[in-house]
């Protein structure tokens, strides 16, 4: 018998990349970042121990002023969540509705159409251009807000400020929320646009940047106003704050500027050397401002690099959507990693010769 609901029925559930348990793998699927977290997190996950009895700060004070201290913003600026897909879905509940569709790419983040089937929001997705960047002016139109990463998922490719100003002056009326999950490494971030337009949100994670996936921590930044109506969705149907240890462990982090510049930059140095190495293999290789590149080869399937590079204990991420199934997307690990890769690539392609 089913028991399912009608919404529940029309849902589409979220695919997350896999997470294998069957062997040992050199896991390049789910951009998780490869170095560990600041030494500084576990002294600050000790000192809240003996306070877990005591349930968290339901607005987690503290840490908003954390990050708000690191941004130059003033506290009510700031709202944080279990994780930047919980605040994204407070932001699709707060701030679009079923009166006009929400606008983003035809290649990008695959939990934004989830959130809009859930709240039943209509959609419209406007197509990358032949680059695979994000054109402003294919937003100019009607539309009940515009939602995208920048960089964007899972091409990698940024879209420089100037533009993301276009965007916000066309839609005056509107939210338009850039999502900065990969911001740390490359670009520009839209944060110090915040004090001019109050329909700009901001909405960034501590997974990637800070090391911290396992703690599920986001947050947004906009004026007061934005962060009002996310406490309003948050309170009136999810008053699950973020844990104590959670709390601790990211304030920690976000003021740990210096160890995190040194990571990224590790990062960004590899990825420069791994996308070399895939160009001298003959791949086309976008260009990523993220921690990871999305790449093709013009010889071999991307489903067969696929299949055979998780034969040979190597996981990178496949999608079969239109647009985008001759690419993989391969997450920047450690050199060690990426000199793996690249030697299995090139073994299995001289396989192919």
């Amino acid at each position: 018998m089913d028991f399912l609901s009608k919404r529940a029925r029309r849902m589409t559930p979220y695919t997350a990349g896999e997470q294998p348990k069957d062997m040992r793998y050199i896991k390049l699927n789910t951009n998780e970042n490869p170095y560990p977290p600041s030494p500084r997190i576990r002294e600050a996950i000790a000192q809240e121990t003996d306070r877990l009895p005591l349930y968290p700060d339901p607005d987690a004070t503290a840490l908003c002023a954390a990050i708000a201290a690191v941004e130059g913003l003033d506290a009510g600026c700031v709202f944080c969540g279990n994780g930047s897909d919980e605040v994204l879905s407070f932001a699709f509940c707060a701030f679009f509705d079923d009166e006009q569709p929400v606008l983003f790419p035809d290649v990008t983040y695959s939990f934004y159409p989830v959130f809009a089937g859930f709240y039943n929001i209509p959609v419209q997705t406007v197509p990358l251009n032949e680059r695979f960047g994000i054109d402003a002016a294919d937003y100019f139109r009607p539309a009940g807000g515009v939602i995208f990463p920048n960089p964007n998922a899972p091409t990698g490719v940024y879209l420089d400020i100037a533009s993301i100003r276009k965007l916000l002056d066309y839609h005056k009326d509107r939210v338009v929320v850039v999502d900065e999950a990969y911001i740390a490494f490359g670009g520009r971030s839209a944060a110090p646009l915040i004090q001019d337009y109050p329909n700009l949100l901001v909405v960034r994670t501590f997974s990637k940047s800070h090391a911290l996936a396992g703690m599920r921590i986001g947050y947004a930044l906009g004026q007061p106003h934005l962060i009002a109506a996310l406490l309003r969705v948050k309170n009136a149907f999810n008053s699950y704050p973020v844990d104590r240890l959670a709390a601790a462990a990211a304030a920690a982090a976000v003021a740990d500027v210096p160890y995190y510049t040194e990571t990224a930059g590790k990062i960004v140095a590899t990825r420069g050397r791994f996308v070399s190495g895939l160009r001298a293999l003959g791949f086309t290789v976008l260009p990523s401002l993220a921690n990871f590149v999305f790449a093709a080869h013009p010889g071999v399937p991307a489903s067969d690099l696929f299949a055979r590079l998780r034969a040979a204990g190597i996981l990178v991420r496949y999608f079969d959507l239109p647009r985008i199934s001759n690419y993989l997307r391969i997450t920047v690990g450690t050199d060690e990693d990426m000199d793996r890769l690249l030697d299995v690539l090139a073994a299995l392609l001289q396989q192919k010769a």
